[in-house]
């Protein structure tokens, strides 16, 4: 290898390390503030977890589900709830400033309100159920024939 060649290799090799540096600090700087965010709003993660009004809700929701024939699936996403029904997101999502429900459709959040645990879950559950589409009526099996 000649000289020339091993000088191009070596300022290849200093110009990617600096790359991989900077965006090493990037990342670094980018899990500082989700940690510092994650700790801000540990409050009211945990406010949520064992607030009586997130059961109700989770109890308001399944019952009026069922009684329009929608299942309704929970899941704990980390520190947030989500109920979702026929494509239709309802997630609250604790932050350092409180909790919000972010109400999503399609995978687009339509819009966001921020949630009183003092409140009445059962208001909650019937406005994000007002939004989901009609349920198809069923179908009779000599129809199918």
């Amino acid at each position: 290898m000649s000289f020339l060649d091993n000088l191009e290799s070596n300022l290849k090799n200093l110009e990617s390390r600096e790359e991989r540096g900077s965006r090493n600090s990037h990342n670094a700087r980018s899990r500082e503030s989700g940690r510092a965010e994650a700790q801000a709003s540990a409050n009211y993660a945990a406010e949520l977890r064992s607030s009586p009004y997130t059961a109700e809700l989770i109890r308001h929701a399944t019952r009026l589900g069922f009684a329009t024939r929608t299942k309704i699936h929970l899941a704990w996403l980390g520190a947030t709830l989500r109920l979702e029904a026929r494509g239709h997101k309802l997630e609250l999502r604790p932050t350092p400033e409180g909790i919000l429900a972010a109400f999503i459709e399609n995978n687009a959040e339509v819009r966001t309100a921020r949630l009183d645990l003092g409140g009445n879950p059962e208001s909650l559950a019937r406005d994000w159920l007002a939004s989901l589409p009609p349920v198809p009526p069923p179908v009779a099996i000599e129809e199918l024939e």
